[in-house]
């Protein structure tokens, strides 16, 4: 089996890339904007695990990016089972306060480039499977989206707009590829302790300690189990997941005020 992972070098995307290799025992091709750690990444997987590893350093808000990632794949004749959609970044700010090339980084990010890896991707492993004499070869696409998808909140509007995108991009592939033996699934993941939450220090300890939080293995193992052995549309991580999204989406609007004031961004 061969994987290959976006934003690869660090955080959600490097623990894919762990646990694909560690877990599956698939070979893993990294592609990240980390230039310096990419390398390093591949040699400790492949030493480490006994796989073989591949990495690409591009940027993947360029208009072409994923058209490279393709040739590169096909220069080096490697044959994708698995694509993890990681990529991505989080903008916290009020939108009318955000420089528009971070807006249009990205909407390139999580819609346009997303969106052609699948393109190409999915037409691959369909043309394979299709030619495969073996039934249960399968192809598998993640896509990773957020809880923030079902919701509608300020300061990260574009971020959860985009993600609404992935969500209900890859629900509808679900149904295109299923027949074709493609796997298609959106993990829609709340607050994931990477380092780089947008809360204070008090509060993210406080939402570690009551398991809104999750850690970044946790949720991948769940993520690749559910994409492996279960055929999803969606995977939300965590009970505490499936409550907060109701009772936030039910918040009357002077709630949603009174949280904005408290938020530096709106009191500038």
């Amino acid at each position: 089996m061969l994987s290959l992972v976006t934003g690869a070098s660090s955080g959600i995307g490097l623990e894919y890339a762990t646990q694909l290799a560690r877990d599956y025992h698939s070979d893993v091709i990294l592609v990240s904007n980390q230039e310096k750690e990419l390398p390093l990444v591949a040699a400790d997987l492949a030493e480490r695990f006994g796989v073989k590893t591949y990495w690409l350093y591009i940027n993947l808000a360029e208009l072409d990016a994923a058209e490279r990632v393709y040739a590169f794949c096909q220069e080096h004749q490697l044959k994708v089972d698995v694509l993890v959609n990681n990529a991505g970044i989080l903008i916290f700010n009020a939108f009318c306060n955000t420089p528009i090339q971070k807006i249009e980084t990205l909407v390139m990010l999580h819609v346009t480039t997303f969106t052609k890896l699948c393109r190409l991707f999915a037409a691959e492993m369909i043309a394979r499977l299709d030619t495969s004499s073996k039934r249960d070869k399968k192809g598998y696409i993640l896509n990773m989206s957020s809880m923030s998808a079902w919701m509608a909140m300020p300061s990260i509007q574009c971020y959860n707009a985009s993600k609404g995108y992935v969500l209900n991009f890859s629900k509808a592939l679900w149904y295109e590829l299923k027949p074709r033996g493609v796997r298609v699934l959106a993990v829609t993941p709340g607050s994931t302790d990477t380092g780089m939450l947008p809360f204070p220090d008090g509060f993210a300890r406080f939402l570690r300690a009551l398991g809104i939080t999750m850690p970044p293995a946790k949720l991948v193992k769940r993520a690749l189990r559910v994409l492996f052995k279960r055929n999803s549309k969606t995977c939300m991580p965590g009970a505490w997941n499936r409550i907060i999204v109701p009772i936030i989406n039910h918040l009357p609007d002077w709630v949603v005020f009174t949280a904005m004031r408290r938020l530096p961004m709106f009191n500038a």
